[in-house]
């Protein structure tokens, strides 16, 4: 009867040992010199992985606000001292595991802006009952939103609408969590190329700068146009303090 009793016991012990436990993982995704991704620019989507075997286990979209921008960006920020509050967007993984499992943590964003979208990953040790909350894993997201607005995809337009021979072009600029850019503004357009690389036939003919707008995130410019033909214009912005970049492209035609 104790034999049973003590294989009982060793076999409840064993199983116990084997249970999985549920593991909270704080995930977030901010963009590079501004504030986090979430539920206003679309979010991140987040894919937590077992490295040796490929097993998902879990993902999800971050939700929540971009942040306090004075906390994040303009006020000293001492040791262990955290940058997000209950309202910053965030995911938060629930993976069950028996034991520490090395995992690859991959952040998609901003998810919903394809033209911006950035894949970063990283790597770390779960171990099991033991959560990482608070700040938790903070994936940085490099670079701008950048969309040409006008002229429009593949848009046919006439040479003798185009008063003076100027064509007038335009697009938005924006950091990957949507923060806006203008003069003289937290992110200053002022430190910020933004120029078109123009294309007709293929060939690249010039090289032309926009400048903002009034108000936030729309930058102008103006493209001579004498002859009819197949135009490109590769719009880029480049910050040289952050490194951050952005391109878009449009394909349009003179007749």
């Amino acid at each position: 009867m104790l034999k049973k009793l003590l294989a009982s016991a060793v076999i409840t012990l064993g199983l116990i040992h084997c249970q999985a436990q549920t593991t909270k993982i704080t995930i977030r995704a901010k963009a590079r010199d501004a504030k986090f991704i979430g539920t206003p620019i679309g979010g991140a989507y987040v894919i937590v992985r077992n490295d040796l075997t490929g097993e998902i286990l879990a993902q999800g979209l971050t939700s929540g606000g971009s942040g306090n921008t004075a906390t994040i960006l303009q006020k000293p920020i001492s040791r262990n001292q955290p940058i997000t509050d209950s309202a910053t967007a965030k995911f938060v993984a629930e993976v069950h595991i028996t034991e520490p499992t090395f995992a690859d943590i991959e952040v998609i964003a901003p998810v919903n802006r394809k033209n911006g979208t950035k894949k970063v990953t990283t790597q770390l040790w779960l171990i099991p009952g033991k959560d990482i909350l608070g700040d938790g894993i903070i994936l940085e997201i490099p670079g701008f939103i950048l969309d040409v607005l006008q002229p429009n995809t593949h848009q046919f337009i006439k040479l003798d609408s185009i008063k003076n021979g100027q064509l007038p072009f335009k697009a938005s600029l924006t950091l990957a969590c949507g923060c806006p850019i203008s003069k003289g503004g937290v992110w200053n357009s002022e430190d910020i190329t933004v120029n078109a690389i123009v294309k007709k036939e293929g060939v690249k003919t010039g090289e032309i700068p926009l400048h903002v707008a009034d108000g936030n995130d729309i930058f102008l410019g103006s493209l001579p146009v004498k002859e009819k033909g197949d135009y490109e214009l590769d719009v880029y912005a480049y910050d040289p303090k952050t490194g951050n970049t952005g391109v878009d492209k449009i394909n349009f035609v003179v007749q």
